[in-house]
């Protein structure tokens, strides 16, 4: 009953988080977070670089999704330095691709793929476990389990993207086809849950002329079924079922990923099946093969209260701070927006 109190609780506090975010996010006030002066123009002005909200929201939720994935992983006793050293490994795969892929599929330089770089992960997934366990692994003379650390990424996965989505969202990106150009069916469904975005500078006003324009939520539909997904997974990794876990998790966020880009509209390169749901499906079967492959393997008991205890860790939790951090400095830098700023005195407050 612990575990499934536990899941309620993050069920109603990302609830809220994905209602409110729908609400407000698409509006244009929730694109540009702050703006830095860099250089004075001779008009006494200062050109200026945006920092979004595309990039906290995107913080938030590699963080929030990472954190879940240490919490699950401790739940099971495996130490913290261990599981870090394979993400750090990841990492200097992951966020460089995110921009790779794009550029490679999209022939866009300044845009980020999350399922390219998700991808690129799942490539890299082996050998980053086998260098962890070379590394640390011997400092603490265990090796990770593969299979309940597949089904933690698969619960971490989904959280990060779901809640990732509220980025795209604020960017105005990754957005559903119209809807006077959708069958009538599809028009009455969303025909009270749509997004319409404010303001020339979404993604999907300056790429398409979609502004103002009721678009299918396909952001707010991916959001509620990868969070909904992570919490049944949650759920499931903390009853020890770890073959499930990875088998649902995976199957339903790389499933899903093909599937919903039908109803897309954003350029996602020149093919009729893209290049990302390729991915998708190859990393869906993989994940699924090698849950099946490992299932054999004896499987830990997971513990909620030492997974509890494990995060309440300072060097993990400073260390989830720097990757905050470096993660809204680099996915919040605005590489297409521009700014002009100008400063002033208020004479009566003088």
């Amino acid at each position: 009953m612990t575990i499934e109190l536990f899941v309620l609780a993050l069920a109603a506090i990302f609830g809220v988080g994905l209602y409110y975010g729908f609400k407000v996010l698409p509006r244009e006030r929730w694109q540009v977070l702050a703006t830095l002066p860099l250089r004075k123009e001779e008009d006494g002005s200062w050109r200026g670089l945006n920092f979004t909200w595309y990039g906290l929201l995107s913080a938030n939720a590699y963080v929030i999704g990472l954190a879940l994935v240490f919490f699950l992983m401790g739940s099971i006793h495996v130490p913290h330095p261990l599981t870090g050293t394979m993400f750090f490994l990841l990492l200097l795969v992951v966020l460089p691709a995110s921009k790779l892929v794009a550029r490679v599929v999209e022939r866009k330089k300044h845009t980020f793929t999350v399922g390219g770089a998700t991808f690129a992960g799942m490539l890299a997934f082996p050998l980053g476990v086998t260098l962890a366990n070379a590394t640390a692994g011997r400092l603490y003379d265990m090796e990770l389990p593969v299979l309940p650390l597949m089904g933690a990424l698969g619960v971490g996965y989904a959280f990060g993207e779901g809640l990732g989505r509220l980025a795209c969202i604020s960017f105005g990106c990754c957005y559903g086809k119209p809807l006077h150009t959708c069958h009538a069916k599809t028009r009455v469904l969303f025909r009270r849950f749509h997004f319409a975005f404010e303001g020339p500078h979404k993604k999907a006003s300056y790429a398409s002329g979609y502004e103002q324009k009721p678009l299918i939520p396909i952001q707010g539909i991916t959001a509620v079924l990868y969070v909904t997904t992570g919490l049944f997974g949650t759920w499931m990794f903390l009853r020890g079922h770890f073959t499930t876990t990875v088998i649902f998790t995976f199957g339903i966020t790389q499933g899903w990923r093909a599937v919903s880009e039908v109803w897309r509209d954003d350029f996602r390169g020149g093919q009729k099946i893209s290049a990302y749901q390729w991915m998708a499906l190859i990393g869906a079967l993989g994940a699924i093969v090698f849950a099946v492959i490992l299932r054999a393997e004896p499987a830990p008991v997971p513990d909620l209260g030492q997974a509890f205890w494990s995060v309440w860790d300072p060097f993990l939790l400073i260390s989830l701070q720097g990757l905050w951090a470096l993660v809204m400095i680099f996915m919040g830098k605005s590489e297409i927006t521009t700014a002009t700023v100008r400063y002033g005195i208020h004479q009566e407050r003088v």
